[in-house]
């Protein structure tokens, strides 16, 4: 399934019907009601019942908002293995092989799954995002091999993380690929920075330490040879007193640290599993309010620059937890264009 239009200056109208056939499309109907989602046509929008078309009783068809919706609040009850824990901590369920199945493929279809190859040979920008360690260190090689392989970058390659602390587990990650990284996310993507682009330092550092990890930033700006300049930001959330930023917080606060233009095209890298969410984040941060165009790309796992940084296939339910990410972000994304 095509993700919402990610081109400069997409009409909200397009989006919106985007937004509508990515939630109403076979795959997802099937996996929610694989899941307990169906009732009978006409009923209300109830629990586990799917809202329907008042006339026609097509599931999920009617007012897109409601559907939007109901379909977070089922999520929640279904797919939320995280319950506001990190991502490595979310419990794993056990599903028998018939609904992990349906599960992969509905993943799969839904653009979360196969790495697609960036569209365009040259952008204005290539943002890379965060995340656990060996991922830190995976998509700042991907931009790396991007950028020595011919796509070109006029303005600068961003790495965007912030100051979440690093689990035991990532640690041991790092000291197993023999990368001496710190002790939070953006430590992590300083030492993808340097073993990517074969730096010592960076050029340019700034930033202000607020005495709280959610109220602190970081910018710190290398410049390889022969290489646009990459920098490094650390940001802080837009909600400190309730959790760490994330990856909208991340986003806004680079466009507040880069001059974005109408009808810049604007590369983005995560893994694919994050593809659908990070991208819908991405086009309500970024290319709604600065009219730039957004392409959202995961690592291809088969480089060879990335053989020796093997990252573990995810799990039906590592799927499904995304999947309800997908469905949030473009809830927000929807209500931001539509009252625009």
């Amino acid at each position: 399934m095509p993700l919402p239009d990610g081109a400069a200056g997409a009409p909200p109208a397009r989006i919106v019907d985007e937004v509508r056939a990515w939630v109403t499309s076979p795959p997802l109907r099937d996996l929610v009601a694989r899941f307990g989602g169906d009732g009978p046509p006409g009923d209300p929008p109830s629990g586990d019942r799917l809202p329907r078309d008042p006339l026609s009783g097509d599931p999920l068809s009617g007012d897109l908002a409601a559907a939007l919706a109901w379909l977070d609040d089922f999520s929640a009850r279904h797919w939320d293995f995280r319950g506001g824990r990190e991502r490595p901590e979310a419990a794993e369920p056990a599903f028998d092989p018939r609904t992990a199945g349906l599960v992969l493929a509905a993943a799969a279809a839904l653009g979360l799954v196969r790495p697609v190859p960036p569209a365009r040979r040259a952008y204005a920008h290539l943002v890379v995002l965060g995340g656990l360690a060996h991922a830190c260190l995976r998509r700042v090689a991907y931009a790396a091999h991007l950028v020595r392989s011919g796509t070109a970058v006029a303005g600068e390659v961003a790495v965007l993380g912030s100051f979440r602390p690093l689990s035991v587990a990532e640690r041991r990650t790092l000291a197993d690929a023999g990368v001496a990284a710190g002790d939070t996310e953006v430590d992590a993507l300083d030492a993808a920075v340097r073993l990517a682009f074969g730096m010592a330092g960076p050029a340019e550092a700034d930033g202000v330490d607020a005495g709280h990890p959610h109220r602190s930033w970081s910018s710190r700006t290398w410049r390889p040879a022969g290489s646009p300049p990459v920098r490094v930001l650390a940001a802080p959330s837009s909600e400190p007193g309730r959790r760490r930023a994330h990856t909208a917080d991340t986003q806004r606060f680079w466009a507040e640290h880069v001059r974005l233009a109408p009808g810049d095209p604007v590369l983005m890298v995560t893994a694919p599993v994050y593809v659908p969410f990070q991208h819908c984040d991405a086009l309500r941060t970024l290319a709604v309010p600065y009219g730039c165009g957004i392409e959202t790309v995961g690592v291809d796992p088969a480089l060879p620059d990335l053989v020796r940084l093997p990252e573990p296939a995810p799990t039906p339910g590592r799927y499904l937890q995304e999947i309800r990410s997908a469905i949030r972000s473009m809830r927000a994304l929807h209500a931001a264009v539509a009252d625009g």
